[in-house]
């Protein structure tokens, strides 16, 4: 028959059950935690090795760093399995990659996500040709990468904000690497009137553009009729500059003020549009003399 003194004895003896059982791994447990101690050390002392053999390497910087993020990680799995396998005495190593891969199926759905961007980010930083320092644009997103982790990417927006953008968004869509050689072609279109001479005009604007500082003289400058456009013969004018957005910018502010500034030295009209107004009626006309003298506000 059940009692409050049978239950209450049986709880006691639960509890000291359990805590002689831990005092009894309290070594085992203080063993564990050394083992951890020493592979945070281990994995120091590696790191600073690794990094020190790789920084003579001629290596990618982006490879380099997952060389040493997978040293870690592989020290850090080592170091955990050890300790698992101190604290709990029939743990074998092959249990324990059994159990892991038990486990890992149930973790990989809960966090889908997690993975998806880690496996990601190894993919990033082992064969994508983008670097620490270099302009991207993703989906309308444009950046300087300042840091690219196992999870995220930071990127610095030339406003100056940053954006945390996951590695999985990077490796599923386009990506444009702005400055992934030393230049970058810039284009722009210009014109001239329907009543001047569009193939005088040619010289004048490559000339124009040659002269500029920011324009890469090793590059040519290419000039070309484009098109008929609502008021003007469109004209292609194509170089090449600093491939940073500002450094685009810069170049492409100086090229317009010299374009404009021969095309007006030259006397060769740039175009703007013209509006014509048609009426269905005749318009009077009066002569502002006489409606003045008729008023007496003149004589």
């Amino acid at each position: 028959m059940f009692s409050f003194e049978t239950a209450k004895q049986t709880l006691q003896d639960t509890v000291v059950s359990i805590w002689q059982d831990f005092l009894s791994h309290t070594p085992y447990i203080v063993s564990a935690l050394v083992i951890l101690l020493f592979t945070g050390l281990i994995s120091s002392i590696i790191g600073r090795v690794v990094h020190g053999a790789l920084k003579r390497s001629k290596m990618r910087g982006s490879l380099k760093e997952l060389i040493e993020r997978m040293i870690n990680i592989l020290v850090w799995i080592l170091g955990v399995l050890l300790a698992a396998m101190v604290v709990f005495p029939g743990l074998t190593p092959t249990k324990a990659l059994g159990g892991l891969g038990l486990a890992s199926v149930a973790i990989g759905f809960a966090f889908k996500e997690i993975f998806e961007n880690f496996f990601a980010g190894v993919l990033l930083l082992w064969k994508y040709p983008f670097e620490k320092g270099d302009f991207i644009e993703c989906n309308g997103l444009l950046g300087r990468v300042e840091n690219i982790s196992v999870r995220m990417s930071e990127l610095r927006q030339p406003n100056g904000e940053l954006v945390v953008v996951p590695n999985s968004f990077l490796f599923k869509n386009p990506v444009n690497v702005l400055t992934h050689e030393k230049y970058r072609r810039i284009q722009i279109m210009t014109g001239v009137a329907y009543s001047e001479d569009a193939k005088a005009a040619l010289p004048i604007i490559k000339k124009a553009v040659e002269s500029c500082d920011l324009v890469v003289n090793e590059k040519e400058v290419e000039v070309f009729l484009n098109g008929f456009g609502a008021s003007s013969i469109d004209i292609e004018v194509a170089w090449w500059s600093d491939p940073t957005p500002l450094g685009e910018r810069k170049s492409r502010s100086e090229v317009v003020g010299a374009i404009k500034e021969a095309l007006d030295s030259e006397g060769i009209e740039i175009p703007f549009p013209y509006r014509t107004l048609t009426f269905n009626e005749p318009v009077p006309v009066r002569n502002i003399e006489s409606a003045e003298n008729s008023d007496g506000s003149k004589g």
